[in-house]
């Protein structure tokens, strides 16, 4: 399947059953993102396309609709990849293990292998973009682009391409940044410091020349989802999608960038590198605001679009979000090479209530004590996986990585303090729980081997606990609200509580200590906007809200984990703003609830944290 026109790429979705069609006139400011939202939650998404997309602040009707969703599901996934992503991943590691021949037939089946290779190299040809794309209003405001949450700093495109090269033109980048809209001709580059395209701008500020830059919206879903993927510093994320696709990528020429002649919307700019500008907030994947920072500004020269073009976007925010998907490819893809740096490792999982980069399952085969910790080190050492902060390591024995009710025993009943490992590391831009930006502690757990044997507990009911804690916290500024126990049976039971806190928790861990023959791990959490029934938004927010080094108490297989929110005036030593939850206007729910654009319960709501 060539998908060269949009149009073809709506009616393969709509003849498969995974396109809707919305003709309601719905506003770009907060309306269509919510109805997005709400939908990718669902068991079974919809990809949506809204035909009749307005701004009712600036009075204007867009004749651009607006494609979500596109990634919604791992079926569509394998439908724009033309197989599964394992598929993929055997194919990279058959290259990457790939002998001499010896034998006949071995040769030509290596020749096979080494003529498949002629479609990764991209194509750029000669055509003018005039040829292909016609020129556009220069104003960004005349492009259906969105304002997903009512916190945002303004509208964001959150699904474009952004291609770049080196000063001197040998090394070419596409990647996926979330572009603010200043004002007609003026976009923000989130691009951060660990990104192709930050390099690219330092090479060109230290040259005080004026960085080109292009943004393509739209086109194969492909181009989208090689734009995310953690290919390594110098390698052209083009040479992926001609891997995939088996099909070289088709360029063309546009600001000195070459990009897919395909893409619906061509915006072409200049960064200027003396000039920063404050960007944010904006409500992310985390599920939280990241607050505002500066970054450099791309001055748009020209805006170009194809005959019928389309604008795709994508919703962030609580999981689960349109990246699970996204992030299941490049998980399976990427499996062999991971598998280079580290040759034990069987199968690795990043949960999507994990947010990706806060927690890793890893499964290898142990051939040596420290194994587990050596893996540690070396997933913390590689590419984007050093961002990770909580990563949970089991034997070739463990249960399927992808089945809770299994692993999660499996991982509890091997936990003891000799198979922690706790270090301070690089952290994720986006991370707000660390004291200092971009670096904080990180976890390492060894759950390899046999299971732990360790002093029986005295299981009591969690009513009768919430009493005794309480008395324990009495006061102290510290109201517990609730207690749930989960995985009582196993040797580290969680009990997990509920609190209202006037002051820091650090001081009061060792308190909560004396319960331990009751208790083996604690997690604290705030009751605001926390249900402590609802493990998997709990476990959202631990990762999400933890600095390893900071936050966890251990004492003779005891263990207090700090989850709340943290702020200046309570928390000693954190002077960082705490940023707010992502969540939805409730007047603009309930509205498109009565206008029947949407239909979920009360429950769903609660379920993800959507109010």
């Amino acid at each position: 399947m060539n998908i060269l026109e949009t149009s073809k790429l709506l009616q393969l979705l709509d003849s498969k059953g995974y396109l809707q069609i919305i003709d309601d006139e719905l506003d770009v400011n907060l309306e269509i993102p919510h109805v997005a939202y709400v939908e990718i939650k669902k068991v079974n998404p919809k990809v949506l396309l809204f035909t009749n997309p307005i701004d009712k602040k600036l009075g204007i009707k867009y004749e651009i609709p607006v494609l979500m969703n596109l990634f919604g599901s791992n079926e569509l996934i394998e439908l724009f990849f033309q197989r599964t992503p394992d598929e993929i991943g055997k194919e990279i590691e058959k290259l990457l293990k790939m002998k001499p021949p010896s034998a006949f037939g071995e040769k030509v089946e290596f020749l096979k292998d080494l003529f498949s290779l002629k479609s990764v190299f991209p194509k750029r040809k000669s055509r003018d973009i005039s040829k292909t794309h016609k020129e556009f209003h220069l104003d960004l405001e005349r492009l259906p682009i969105l304002k997903t949450w009512s916190g945002d700093g303004g509208k964001f495109i959150t699904m474009g391409q952004v291609y770049a090269h080196s000063l001197n033109g040998e090394v070419s980048n596409v990647g996926m940044y979330r572009l603010q809209v200043y004002d007609k001709t003026h976009l923000g580059m989130h691009w951060q410091i660990h990104k192709d395209t930050s390099k690219f701008f330092k090479e060109y500020s230290d040259a005080n020349k004026k960085m080109p830059v292009t943004v393509v919206v739209g086109g194969d879903p492909l181009y989208t989802w090689v734009a995310t993927a953690p290919m390594p510093y110098g390698v052209n994320e083009l040479l992926l999608y001609g891997f995939v696709k088996k099909r070289n990528a088709q360029l063309i020429e546009s600001n000195t960038n070459f990009v897919p002649e395909d893409g619906d919307i061509i915006i072409n700019g200049l960064v200027d590198v003396d000039k920063l500008q404050v960007e944010g907030p904006f409500g992310d994947h985390t599920g939280y605001y990241t607050l505002e920072e500066e970054y450099p500004e791309m001055e748009v020269t020209d805006i170009w679009v194809k005959e019928n073009p389309i604008y795709y976007a994508t919703v962030v925010g609580k999981p689960p979000i349109e990246d699970k998907y996204m992030g299941w490819a490049t998980e399976r893809i990427f499996l062999p090479l991971l598998q280079t740096t580290a040759p034990d490792l069987i199968d690795y999982s990043m949960p999507e209530n994990g947010v990706f980069h806060n927690l890793i399952l890893g499964k290898m085969r142990v051939q040596y004590k420290g194994h587990a910790q050596q893996f540690m080190h070396a997933f913390w050492g590689v590419g984007q996986m050093s961002f990770v902060k909580h990563a949970i390591f089991v034997d070739e024995n463990a249960p399927h990585l992808e089945s809770p009710k299994e692993i999660i025993p499996y991982i509890l009943n091997r936990i003891s303090e000799d198979r922690l490992l706790i270090s301070t590391g690089i952290l994720d831009a986006l991370d707000h729980s660390s004291s200092e930006k971009l670096v904080g502690g990180k976890l390492g757990i060894d759950a390899t081997g046999d299971e732990v044997k360790l002093p029986r507990l005295n299981p009591i009911p969690d009513d009768f606990l919430l009493k005794k804690l309480r008395v324990a916290c009495n006061g102290c500024a510290v109201h517990i609200t609730g207690v749930k126990t989960y995985f009582p049976e196993t040797q580290n039971p969680i009990t997990v509580i509920s609190v209202n806190k006037k002051c820091g928790l650090r001081e009061k861990l060792p308190i909560l200590g004396d319960y331990r023959e009751f208790i083996r791990i604690l997690v604290i959490v705030d009751d605001e906007n926390n249900s402590i029934e609802n493990p998997y938004m709990l476990l959202w927010r631990v990762v999400n809200n933890i600095d390893a080094k900071r936050d966890i108490y251990i004492d003779r297989n005891f263990y207090a984990i700090d989850a709340t929110n943290k702020n200046r005036e309570l928390d000693e030593n954190f002077s960082r703003e705490w940023p707010d939850d992502v969540v939805c206007d409730r007047d603009v729910i309930e509205d498109l609830q009565k206008r029947g654009v949407i239909n979920v319960g009360q429950n769903f709501i609660d379920h993800f944290g959507i109010l």
